[in-house]
């Protein structure tokens, strides 16, 4: 076993859960920066598809992606290794944390700081989104790319289709048609 390599897959996700504050989401892009950026485990195209299928599966999302990652990373002891690094942070701070923040809840300071996270996460989404828009650019051209993001955010927002369903009917949409790059 690789012991350098199982503490780089434990101190990235541990990283990750622990940075993520506000759930799921706010931790993709921590995750996307640990795995593609930093130990370049996966290619920005990988860690796309491991997201998309990510988001098909029930649960949180955080888990489904450590768990994979770590194993194709690390095999069964790099599964479980990031799993409880990915996991290990929540329950740690809601074991000594819950009943501070429940305390001090209604105080100007603790509703600052969590007002202060939530535009730095808007933030981190929309810089991965982008990334993944010109990936799509590099595979579709822009036009396509431009039409697919504008009808998903449409069906989703406005129409409130359910991001699975998105996903599947994309995933179709690349199957059944090998569209030619428009630039």
């Amino acid at each position: 076993m690789d012991w350098t390599l199982q503490k780089k897959i434990f101190v990235s996700f541990f990283r990750s859960s622990m940075l993520g504050f506000g759930g799921g989401p706010s931790t993709i892009p921590l995750v996307h920066k640990e795995v593609v950026e930093t130990y370049e485990w996966m290619n920005d195209e990988e860690f796309g598809d491991v997201l998309a299928i990510g988001n098909t599966l029930p649960g949180p999302i955080m888990t489904k992606m450590a768990g994979y990652i770590g194993y194709q990373v690390g095999g069964r002891i790099g599964m479980i290794n990031a799993l409880a690094a990915a996991v290990l942070p929540t329950v740690l701070i809601m074991i000594t944390l819950i009943g501070v923040l429940i305390a001090y809840r209604d105080t100007p300071v603790v509703q600052g700081m969590t007002q202060a996270i939530a535009p730095v996460v808007g933030v981190m989404l929309f810089v991965l989104a982008y990334s993944f828009v010109k990936k799509s650019k590099e595979a579709l051209g822009w036009t396509i790319a431009i039409i697919l993001s504008v009808v998903s955010l449409i069906a989703y927002v406005w129409l409130n289709v359910h991001p699975a369903i998105l996903i599947g009917a994309l995933m179709i949409y690349a199957l059944v048609s090998k569209p030619k790059p428009t630039s």
